[in-house]
């Protein structure tokens, strides 16, 4: 009987586990490496806050949350779709529902119960986890790991990369692999919040109050949501739906502007007549329009800062200007990484066959909702294909 084939796995992520997950059923030995001292850290520290592994919207229309991206992508998320995605997870004894945000989270509301059930499948399947195994690149045809006992060779038939992005650096994704490969666009934040020059009054005032049911328009789009007032500018999700704009906008010009709607619901001319007009003072137009305080701040700040349009229009269309972005360090994900070209179909490295690549290191974003997430599991199930593919050849 042939010895199975043996594949190393570097990065302990979604990404990584399920293409060690794929490729071990498919009688593949795996050995998983990752730098930190347990796996999927940034997962647990995602699900937090309720893990939101995917979304329930038509698949046509998930497929455009990744711009660009989309045609590179379709092919793994239509093979492992958002519903193979909850099978798999209710597979592992985690029931899942649905918001009303059509956003899908786990009954625990908590990634840690998953991440058990699931390491403890993998051990089952035979797979070999070794921590604090940071990569350091090739050697005479060897994986090189610097440990804490010292560097160590490893050597196997294929190879497949999910090192993660550069947010969240702590957390094990801090994108030192990006000097060991070629083709690969710089790392910038995605889903990332942006700095404002807040009054000192507003800042004291609001910072920690949420802005909720707003709209946000920048560089021609539109994101409805929710944002959160910070010390520094806005965190939430209505802005990390803008921050590609915004973070190009930014790189070119210094700043950028963004408008909100403080009362997407209404259109103008409602939002006019129950406001009353000019007749009527500023804070009881701003108490008709149903403002909640943070918002009636930020239109009486506009105005002091010489806005001199009707208070209902300067609602509709409030002018925030952008002076910076957060940075690695604080995003929710990264943008950039390995260019979608520098891969095949099957997800190898055009430069260097019997490797692969699949995760938050390839060049591409998404807004959070699920996108992210769905994106890993899909491209590290389809890269683990490719690789078997290429094993068999």
């Amino acid at each position: 009987m042939n010895a199975p084939k043996t594949v190393a796995v570097i990065g302990a992520g979604p990404a990584g586990l399920m293409a060690a997950e794929v490729l071990v059923q498919a009688g593949i030995a795996v050995t998983v490496f990752d730098r930190m001292a347990s796996p999927a850290r940034k997962l647990l520290i995602a699900g937090r806050g309720g893990l939101n592994l995917t979304h329930s919207e038509p698949l046509d229309r998930f497929l455009t949350r990744y711009g660009e991206a989309r045609a590179a992508l379709e092919p793994a998320i239509r093979a492992f779709p958002p519903e193979a995605l909850i099978a798999w997870c209710e597979g592992l004894g985690q029931e899942v529902f649905t918001g009303t945000s059509r956003r899908v989270f786990p009954r625990a509301m908590k990634a840690s119960p998953l991440l058990r059930a699931w390491l403890a499948r993998l051990d089952g399947l035979g797979v070999t986890l070794k921590s604090r195994h940071r990569w350091l690149g090739w050697q005479g045809g060897a994986l090189r790991f610097e440990t804490p006992e010292g560097e160590v060779a490893h050597r196997a038939e294929a190879v497949l990369l999910a090192l993660g992005g550069a947010s969240w650096p702590r957390l094990g994704s801090d994108g030192a692999w990006a000097g060991l490969l070629e083709g690969v666009a710089p790392l910038r934040p995605s889903n990332m919040g942006v700095t404002l020059d807040w009054s000192p009054h507003l800042r004291e005032r609001f910072a920690g109050t949420p802005l909720k049911r707003i709209a946000l328009r920048a560089s021609g789009q539109e994101a409805r949501g929710e944002a959160m007032v910070t010390a520094a500018g806005l965190e939430g999700g209505a802005v990390y739906a803008l921050s590609a704009p915004l973070r190009e906008a930014v790189a070119q010009g210094g700043s950028a502007v963004l408008e909100m709607d403080l009362r997407p619901d209404l259109d103008a001319a409602a939002l006019a007549q129950r406001m009353g007009g000019g007749a009527v003072s500023l804070s009881n137009q701003l108490r008709r329009a149903g403002l909640p305080p943070v918002a009636a701040a930020l239109v009486q700040e506009a105005r002091r800062g010489g806005d001199s349009r009707p208070a209902e229009q300067i609602v509709k269309a409030l002018p925030l200007r952008v002076t910076g972005i957060q940075g690695l360090e604080r995003a929710i994900s990264s943008a950039g990484g390995l260019r979608l070209d520098a891969v095949d179909a099957r997800w190898m490295l055009c430069a260097r066959p019997g490797t692969f690549a699949a995760g938050e290191m390839l060049d591409w974003e998404a807004p959070t909702g699920g996108y992210l997430l769905q994106a890993c599991f899909s491209t590290g199930a389809a890269a683990a294909r490719g690789m078997i593919d290429w094993l068999n050849a």
